[in-house]
């Protein structure tokens, strides 16, 4: 197995999870997508904050969304907070998954109503731990 790659549970029982991924960084935003993909779940992807609410306001429904802090523009934060101001969404489950490790950051993020944190690089198998534990069919 390469480096930094972990095992992947493949199957259909996530598929009509949908995740709706927000990082400005491509990389990142591939490598998720195939971790989740892998194991059964729908993805959806933006790569700035303003794409991820216009996506929403387009009638996206996604069952959980992950978001990064650092990004131009709109950060996380912000993402958390609009996300949580649209209606429907004030129980829609939000993973942070950052480089910040700041204890500030995650008290902002918790404050915005963030449903989670995990500090990147973060395993896969790390993150499908915590994503099968956020939604109730993963």
């Amino acid at each position: 197995m390469a480096a930094g790659v972990g095992s992947f549970t493949t199957g259909t029982s996530c598929m009509t999870s949908t995740i709706l991924l927000i990082d400005d960084s491509a990389t990142v935003l591939m490598s998720m997508e195939t971790i989740l993909h892998r194991a059964g779940f729908v993805i959806a992807k933006a790569s700035s904050g303003e794409d991820a609410l216009a996506q929403l306001q387009k009638g996206l429904k996604p069952g959980l969304v992950i978001t990064d802090v650092h990004m131009p523009g709109m950060n996380g934060i912000d993402v958390i907070r609009k996300v949580r101001a649209l209606p429907g969404y004030q129980f829609v489950p939000i993973l942070v998954v950052t480089t910040e490790s700041q204890q500030v950051k995650r008290e902002e993020a918790r404050a915005a109503k963030a449903t989670g944190w995990l500090v990147k690089p973060v395993q896969p198998d790390d993150l499908l731990k915590v994503v099968r534990q956020i939604l109730p069919n993963g």
